[in-house]
């Protein structure tokens, strides 16, 4: 159990959090539960990112309130989750996550994942090596605030008085850029090993630093991330690298060996080889741009970009054995996703994106193309061509073949060679059968 402390506590004319920053449906949702006797606070990471006038994904709210007052509360509320027990809030334009203050089991609260012989459920649920599997015992907002995973993320912010309350060293951290588990840096990463992955994620986005004794400890449970659900790292990855930071979370990854738990294959192929870690970080920082500059990346444009220069150094081009090219990749492609999907489960249809991007790849390069209109409606098409610029897929080639394009979409046919295949096919030169008349009938005049 966390060390208590006592909750230091910023009047509202003492922090810069200011309810224009606030969803409207957040607000609605905060005031109803105060207004109905219960304790409503915003609490985590969207606290923090106010604090660092950033602009919050999501906004989580807290409450005394069980789930069960909630869902009395609210017309629109549905209750999910098996391990955590929460309220979605349907609103229009957005959903908004209310949870109960939750508290560490007590010992005799807590069981191990065994068959139960009268089908009791616990609150409270491990299995053998600590990871926990439920998790529904209520508390206070202290006891809440001192088992969530890290001090910047244990902030609240309390919408009766509009002050920040902070229960631990979280403000101390947030000013000096420091990520810190709370409590035993071991026994948070063994309850929930995403929390080493949520870690690299806030030291990359937020260009913080781990916390000296916690990243050692981190690096020596690395291996034991492969326990998670497939399906929640999956989700991670995304959060990891679509969101600008993708090039520096790499790079944590790689040096903690959490990259060669996830990714095995990808982890043996990189190595120490200089060449291959460049090719992966320019591609990174290339989706990087894009995000900064607004452009979004699709799971797949990201896969194909991951996992690219891996299969295209380790597929022939043109085949072998009279085995065609295409044929090749896509044998390789489906071995590494079976190998993945033991750690990280990519979905079928970004896996299936995916093969298709790399695929289409081939044929942006044969230019000019025989029906360049057509390839261009391909769903396909605006990630395959986004990959062109990517380091280790081709080479040369691949600038050529993106000067091309661009120029057909920018539809500038001077800059552009049509083929004649484009055109309609000229008629066909057909002699014209001479008519016969009959004998005795009058030629028409």
């Amino acid at each position: 159990m966390v060390q208590a402390m006592q909750p230091i506590i910023i009047p509202r004319k003492e922090h810069r959090i200011s309810r224009k920053k606030i969803s409207r449906n957040v607000l609605r949702t905060l005031y109803r539960l105060h207004e109905n006797g219960f304790i409503a606070y915003l609490m985590g990471g969207c606290v923090r990112d106010l604090l660092l006038e950033r602009t919050p994904k999501d906004f989580d709210v807290a409450t005394d309130a069980r789930p069960g007052q909630i869902k009395r509360l609210f017309r629109n509320c549905r209750l999910v989750g098996r391990r955590f027990r929460l309220a979605h809030l349907h609103f229009a334009d957005e959903i908004i996550e209310v949870s109960t203050f939750r508290a560490d089991a007590l010992p005799e609260e807590s069981e191990t994942a065994r068959p139960s012989p009268n089908n009791h459920k616990p609150r409270h649920l491990k299995d053998d090596s600590g990871m926990v599997l439920r998790d529904n015992v209520f508390g206070t907002p202290e006891q809440d605030a001192l088992r969530r995973d890290f001090t910047i993320n244990a902030l609240a912010y309390n919408i009766a008085d509009y002050s920040i309350i902070d229960y631990s060293t979280g403000l101390a951290d947030l000013r000096d850029g420091l990520i810190r588990p709370i409590g035993d840096p071991s026994v948070r990463f063994t309850e929930d090993p995403v929390r080493m992955l949520r870690a690299v994620r806030f030291a990359a986005s937020h260009q913080f630093v781990v916390e000296a004794a916690a990243w050692e400890t981190l690096c020596a449970l690395s291996s034991t991330i492969s326990r998670a659900s497939p399906a929640r790292l999956y989700e991670e990855m995304l959060k990891l690298f679509l969101l600008g930071a993708a090039g520096r979370a790499f790079g944590l990854l790689h040096t903690s060996g959490l990259l060669a738990a996830l990714f095995p294959g990808l982890s043996k192929w990189l190595g120490g080889n200089a060449r291959r870690l460049n090719i992966m970080n320019a591609n990174l920082e290339y989706l990087d741009c894009r995000c900064r500059t607004g452009m979004s990346s699709s799971p797949a444009l990201f896969f194909a970009a991951f996992f690219g220069p891996l299969l295209a150094e380790t597929t022939p081009a043109g085949g072998w054995d009279g085995v065609p090219g295409r044929w090749i990749r896509e044998v390789a492609c489906a071995d590494l996703m079976k190998e993945c999907s033991g750690t990280v489960n990519i979905p079928g249809k970004v896996a299936n994106q995916m093969r298709n991007i790399l695929a289409m790849r081939h044929s942006l390069h044969k230019v000019p193309p025989r029906r360049p209109s057509v390839i261009v409606n391909r769903p396909e098409f605006a990630d395959a061509l986004a990959t062109l610029p990517l380091e280790g897929m081709g080479g040369g080639e691949n600038q050529s073949a993106l000067a091309w394009w661009n120029a057909f979409l920018s539809g500038k046919p001077s800059s552009i060679a049509e083929t004649p295949t484009d055109e309609a096919p000229a008629k066909r030169n057909r002699r014209r059968k001479r008519r016969h008349r009959t004998k005795g009938t009058p030629e028409k005049q």
